[in-house]
């Protein structure tokens, strides 16, 4: 093959399927502190498209986070609850308490700084609810890992249209 050719379609949906099993780390994890809790400093940020489908949260938020927000499960969240396809738990924003409903198909990143691991997905949208939003910082391609011994994972296969 030279150079200049693109390398052929794929018939096997690799992306899909990388993107399902790291979903399931996110899932695997949050089972975990599900029943013993935290461990020592762990603590996590969970980013999601808000106006997926399936997620499910106040009013209020969906008005101040149109596309996206991030969640931190730290000090104060109660009541997780992890299902094969998502998760909920309970939060307080500017002290009023609120239940959250976000399927991992949501779920943009997933993060753990306290030992430096990070996760970035694509969200499942179909293609409406993808145009009638205005593309969120961390829509755009990701930039080449910098090899510093971190733990962040990216993938990012670009979308066929």
């Amino acid at each position: 093959m030279a150079m200049t050719e693109s390398p052929p379609d794929s018939l096997i949906p690799y992306d899909e399927i990388v993107q399902e099993a790291l979903r399931a780390v996110v899932g695997r994890v949050l089972t975990q502190v599900a029943t013993e809790g935290l461990p020592g400093n762990h603590h996590f940020y969970i980013t999601f498209k808000t106006r997926a489908p399936g997620v499910s949260i106040p009013r209020s938020l969906s008005e101040r986070f149109p596309d996206e927000m991030t969640i931190v499960l730290q000090n104060k969240y109660w009541d997780l609850k992890v299902t094969d396809t998502g998760f909920e738990v309970g939060l307080t924003f500017s002290q009023v308490p609120a239940h959250l409903e976000i399927p991992f198909s949501a779920v943009t990143a997933f993060a753990d700084p306290a030992v430096d691991f990070a996760l970035q997905f694509q969200a499942h949208m179909d293609d409406e609810a993808i145009r009638e939003q205005e593309p969120a910082e961390n829509d755009r391609p990701v930039a080449a890992p910098v090899e510093d011994g971190s733990n962040v994972v990216t993938v990012d296969f670009g979308r066929k249209k």
